[in-house]
């Protein structure tokens, strides 16, 4: 079996350390050596960015917020699928995961970072939420830690609490979508959308398309 490349590694603001690396020209994103996310396992994130912008007119002008870039996968899918008057922000909390994008992940989806209709900001996207006016976004779709559990830093919980729920519902445009990937079903996550009153749907989601099961969550919010 080829050999590990560990090709860059930084510390996450709760002090683990996040690693790229590559492997037999597969790359991965690790946290203290659990793998997050790898090259060839990245339906979910299609999904995600497929399913998000599902509902919009492509020759119409909208507006989507990407929370979380990761190997860029789920921008790919927004762009390819949402049209050109179609403006995409993605906020990522850790800047080294831009840096490597725009370096060592440039042939894989990195170059969709210098597209025109791509706006790409470090930072908390819950703070970016917090202080976005009202119905601002078609569509807001968060691949941020592992869904409602968070692993990468704690402070991400907030985008899956009552306020956040509430946040992000404010922030969306009348027949807007809002999509949260997850790693797992979360029925207390479940419970906050059912108390906020809000239409949502949870769609099974594979790591790859050969995949016998569905091993991920895609849960769905849509506003009237």
């Amino acid at each position: 079996m080829p050999p590990t490349i560990i090709l860059d590694a930084t510390a996450t603001p709760d002090g683990g350390c996040l690693e790229l690396h590559e492997q037999d020209g597969e790359f991965g994103i690790s946290l203290d050596g659990q793998e997050l996310m790898r090259s060839n396992s990245v339906a979910s994130e299609i999904l995600l960015g497929t399913v998000g912008v599902a509902h919009l007119n492509p020759d119409t002008v909208n507006h989507v917020l990407i929370g979380g870039l990761g190997l860029g996968f789920t921008l790919r899918s927004v762009l390819d699928a949402a049209g050109l008057e179609t403006s995409v922000s993605v906020v990522e909390l850790i800047p080294a995961v831009i840096d490597w994008n725009r370096s060592h992940l440039t042939q894989l989806n990195g170059a969709l970072m210098d597209d025109p209709r791509v706006t790409v900001k470090v930072r908390d996207v819950y703070r970016e939420i917090c202080e976005t006016k009202r119905q601002s976004y078609d569509a807001i779709l968060l691949d941020v830690d592992n869904g409602p559990f968070a692993m990468v830093a704690a402070d991400n919980a907030s985008l899956y609490s009552d306020t956040g729920i509430e946040l992000i519902c404010q922030a969306l445009k009348p027949g807007g979508r809002a999509v949260f990937w997850s790693a797992r079903r979360d029925p207390k996550f479940e419970d906050r959308l059912n108390l906020a009153e809000v239409k949502f749907a949870a769609i099974p989601a594979k790591s790859h398309e050969s995949a016998e099961r569905a091993e991920y969550l895609l849960y769905v919010l849509e506003l009237p």
